[in-house]
């Protein structure tokens, strides 16, 4: 293992909670190398949590471990896993649908669940709603650490086991595509939408074209507008909506300088629809 160690929760950062875990880390081995993917995953966004290890995880070394907490169900009888992907990376989290965009887009090689006989701090059987310091930091440390192999997690489950959440399939007409606004790059107000390059791109669009937006909520239109699409922001002017491609090869919604989902108060999930269409002439 390669001592990488990273962390992510909806714990956000204004007490104590992410300090605990990078300590039960650091009492497991002090030379760990603990990272951060983001401690400010909307409270109980399982889907979110899934997105953002998407966005981050293969950029990481072989053999990092990861440890992504949305636990809404800590406590319950949901299995707490750690996940083995094709690209040698290891995803400690409950089996809760936070690793479906991982399963779906780079692949699931193994999946075991954490036996807590073995991979539980010690005198905490009676703590039941802080698993991601007694259960994943733990465990991740141990993973991370070579004190355990994988095999040693605990037993393994089939792959069946995998707890996917809903992904929006992308829907075409000869001159349109849809998607799901899946998610917002949060500090910017852009949409990222579901559809990707290939799909976006198989209806022949090209830089410099204006293509006509429509965003749904619930069936209702609630933005309608012909929008160029360029490869950078730069391509309109300040204050001017783009359509480009983000850093995830998935289409994207902005405004130059600006906040698209605050200026249109756009949200994200199931029932925010996109739609990219030619403009017939």
């Amino acid at each position: 293992m390669n001592r990488f160690l990273v962390f992510q929760s909806d714990f956000g950062l204004v007490d104590g909670a992410v300090s605990a875990m990078e300590g039960v880390a650091y009492a497991v081995d002090g030379d760990l190398k603990i990272a951060h993917v983001t401690h400010d995953i909307t409270p109980y966004n399982i889907f979110e949590g899934s997105y953002r290890l998407f966005q981050t995880v293969y950029y990481w070394p072989e053999g990092t471990v990861f440890v992504s907490v949305v636990d809404p169900g800590v406590g319950s009888n949901r299995k707490s896993v750690v996940a083995k992907t094709k690209n040698g990376h290891y995803i400690v989290t409950p089996n809760n649908g936070t690793l479906t965009h991982i399963h779906k887009f780079f692949g699931i090689e193994a999946l075991r669940e954490i036996s807590e006989v073995t991979n539980r701090r010690k005198n905490t059987e009676l703590s039941y709603t802080f698993h991601g310091r007694d259960v994943y930091a733990y465990t991740g440390a141990r993973l991370a650490s070579g004190t355990i192999s994988f095999e040693e997690v605990g037993p393994e489950l089939d792959l069946d086991d995998i707890i996917d959440l809903d992904i929006y399939e992308t829907t075409f007409t000869p001159d349109s595509v849809t998607g799901q606004v899946d998610i917002l790059d949060v500090r910017f107000g852009s949409l990222w939408t579901s559809i990707t390059y290939e799909e976006f791109k198989s209806l022949g669009f090209a830089f410099g074209d204006m293509i006509e937006v429509h965003i749904f909520n619930n069936k209702t239109e609630v933005y309608k507008n012909e929008v160029l699409y360029g490869a950078t922001f730069s391509a309109v002017n300040v204050g001017m909506p783009i359509i480009y491609m983000n850093s995830v090869y998935r289409m994207a919604l902005a405004i130059n300088q600006g906040s698209f989902a605050k200026a249109y108060s756009i949200g994200v999930g199931n029932n925010w629809l996109i739609t990219f269409k030619k403009i017939v002439k």
